[in-house]
């Protein structure tokens, strides 16, 4: 079935057609790697990794690339601040957001480019600008010309006008406009810097995406994606530096913004005090209900964060964690992708129906007899596998607590035991005491056909 996704550049949603089927491009922007990310940071590679896990599906050859952006001022500020550095700031930062974003069972990049391992190719496109008319050197500094490239605001939709009404412009002397951004900028004894044909310096930030994208997915792509945030200026300005140092060629042919995870409503900021950081919530709570929260909205709508949310998706998950449970000693074969999950996520990536349809596979196995119930199984498994899910074994879902928790299995059979042996002997006020005392420790119990299984019982 075909792929058909929300292009913001056209404004319409388009059946995916890659440019070379052989060699499918995908661009997704990464973090700027100064201090851990919030969870809301963690929405972008959540759902652009279903994407991709969707479109090897169909293209296997897809090639899917997301930057580290390791060199910034903010990163400057992080590493003047300690005292150490900048490479101790972004390897340490690079490797946690690595990590966290593993636990939300994020593939990794066919492609992971860093900026500071780019600086001939950001330096060469830059004299290209140059050359062609759309960029000039002042005073130290490289910008670009936008009124130079007459397509400026496409993406956003308005006027280059009205974008710098609403933007934050910095006036500078040198500057021919003032709508014009910065390529290269000097760099003092006390900041990094590179040699260039326009003194010491550093690239500025939209550069080093149009040039790693460039360099690894070559001049046009198929999927350039990020946050609705990104949409301007950073998109807009890669679309002008790149298309202008290309000649006229199409940057990116597909246009793919989320929406921003919002806390009551409001956006997350250190202003308001409403950042959760990803680090410190796998502390606390399961990170496949993490994902799955992620995961719950249509990711071009804005996705609002709460307790209560969160404490569903775990809910959720033990549902269809329970389904598989019951059915542990059943073959299933190969899990198999059913049609209606993935006519879902071909249609502009609607997990919210794609979970539905899990839901009721997960109700459809719950009743399953007979052959039926390895069908259902392989259905259930493979339909959470496209979407990232239902990953882990279920007995040890169940048996898991909230991360930093330790439970002692050894201790909760040994009263199970107990409980046993005291309703064999019909001594149900022990009994009864028991399934308390599991209670008090969050334990639940559940008495079946199967015997008497146990799970923690998560926040």
């Amino acid at each position: 079935m075909p792929i058909s996704l929300y292009n913001t550049l056209s404004r319409r949603t388009e059946a995916f057609s890659p440019l070379d089927p052989e060699r499918v491009t995908m661009y997704v922007c990464g973090p700027t790697v100064y201090n851990y990310i919030h969870i809301g940071n963690a929405r972008p590679p959540v759902v652009f990794d279903v994407l991709a896990r969707l479109i090897r599906r169909h293209y296997p050859t897809l090639v899917y690339a997301r930057n580290i952006t390791d060199v910034d001022d903010k990163i400057n500020a992080a590493a003047a601040a300690a005292g150490v550095p900048i490479g101790q700031i972004t390897e340490r930062f690079a490797q946690a957001y690595r990590d966290d974003i593993a636990r939300l069972g994020v593939a990794p990049p066919d492609v992971e480019p860093h900026a500071t391992a780019h600086m001939p190719q950001i330096v060469a496109m830059i004299e290209r600008l140059i050359a062609n008319g759309h960029a000039y050197a002042a005073e130290g500094h490289v910008l670009f010309h936008v009124e130079s490239f007459p397509a400026y605001g496409a993406l956003s939709g308005r006027d280059p006008d009205e974008l710098l009404a609403g933007a934050r412009v910095e006036v500078a002397p040198y500057k021919k406009s003032p709508g014009d951004f910065v390529l290269w900028k000097p760099s003092d004894a006390t900041l990094p810097g590179w040699e260039s044909p326009w003194g010491r310096g550093r690239p500025g930030w939209h550069i080093e995406c149009s040039a790693m994208s460039e360099a690894h997915l070559g001049e046009t792509i198929d999927i350039h994606a990020g946050g609705v945030d990104l949409t301007f200026p950073h998109h807009e300005n890669e679309i002008a530096q790149s298309t202008c140092a290309h000649g006229g060629k199409v940057f990116a042919r597909y246009w793919l913004h989320n929406g921003m995870l919002t806390f009551d409503g409001r956006k997350m900021s250190k202003s308001l005090g409403n950042v959760l950081q990803l680090h410190e919530l796998l502390k606390k709570h399961p990170a496949e209900a993490l994902r799955l929260m992620l995961l719950r909205g249509h990711y071009r709508q804005p996705l609002d964060w709460s307790d209560a949310a969160l404490t569903q998706s775990v809910r959720t998950l033990d549902g269809w964690y329970g389904a598989l449970r019951d059915l542990a000693g059943v073959e299933a074969g190969d899990a198999v992708v059913p049609e209606a999950v993935e006519a879902a996520l071909c249609d502009d990536l609607n997990t919210p129906q794609a979970l539905a349809e899990i839901s009721q596979l997960a109700d459809a196995a719950r009743r399953a007899s007979g052959a039926e119930r390895g069908r259902a199984k392989a259905a259930l498994l493979g339909g959470g596998a496209l979407l990232g899910l239902l990953q882990d074994d279920p007995e040890a879902w169940f048996r898991q607590g909230n991360p930093g928790e330790t439970v002692d299995a050894d201790a909760i059979e040994a009263l199970l035991d107990e409980r046993r042996a005291a309703r064999a002997a019909k001594d149900f006020a022990r009994s009864d005491a028991i399934r308390d005392q599991l209670k008090a420790m969050g334990i639940a119990i559940e008495d079946g056909a199967q015997g008497t299984r146990w799970s923690v019982v998560k926040a």
